[in-house]
């Protein structure tokens, strides 16, 4: 495939906890300057009203195109639509499940399978703890058929000060699964230890 720094990025959020997750990630992109088509599930805006001062108009606001989860026909709906990839952020034992059974009820997982079969990164930022072994099975099917399992699992060798500073730290991870440039945490470059006290 040719370079596709210009193609659009697919942002869906659903209603797991750490909408935030989702919020910030849109408000990354638009300052970075990428586009952006988001798809929020229904149960997303309840998770907003709950965890967030955000209402569903103002996330909304920060994506160049939003699409109905309901709308199956979409333009997301189809392979021959290219976009750069997609990310769930967060990411439903649900929706994990409907993916990893190719369960094409609503455009989230319409988009997500045609992320699958185009052979373009999809990044599932998979949002629940503990986990029982049907999670993990749903978890080693999806990544089989070609996604990639990124649930929010904070470094702190950064030393975050802030939660916002913890949570930059995982999107900087999933954009680098996608090839978006960004500085959103300090990465790790050996020298880091020499800072550190002796033993």
């Amino acid at each position: 495939m040719s370079n596709n720094q210009n193609l659009p990025l697919v942002v869906a959020i659903t209603g797991a906890t750490g909408v935030i997750y989702g919020v910030e990630m849109l408000r990354v992109l638009r300052d970075l300057g990428q586009e952006t088509h988001l798809i929020l599930s229904e149960a997303a805006g309840m998770t907003l009203a709950i965890e967030t001062q955000y209402t569903i108009d103002d996330v909304k606001a920060l994506a160049t195109v939003v699409y109905s989860n309901k709308d199956v026909g979409a333009a997301l709906a189809s392979g021959s639509f290219r976009t750069r990839g997609m990310i769930v952020a967060p990411c439903t034992i649900k929706t994990l499940s409907a993916i990893a059974n190719s369960f094409t009820y609503n455009l989230v997982i319409r988009a997500a399978d045609v992320t699958l079969k185009e052979r373009r990164p999809l990044v599932l930022m998979v949002r629940e703890t503990p986990l029982h072994k049907g999670h993990l099975e749903l978890m080693a099917r999806a990544a089989d058929y070609g996604a990639i399992l990124l649930p929010p699992m904070p470094a702190f060798y950064h030393q975050p000060q802030t939660v916002l500073d913890i949570v930059h730290q995982t999107l900087g991870k999933a954009l680098d699964q996608v090839g978006i440039e960004h500085k959103l945490f300090a990465r790790w470059t050996g020298k880091d230890r020499d800072t550190l006290p002796d033993k």
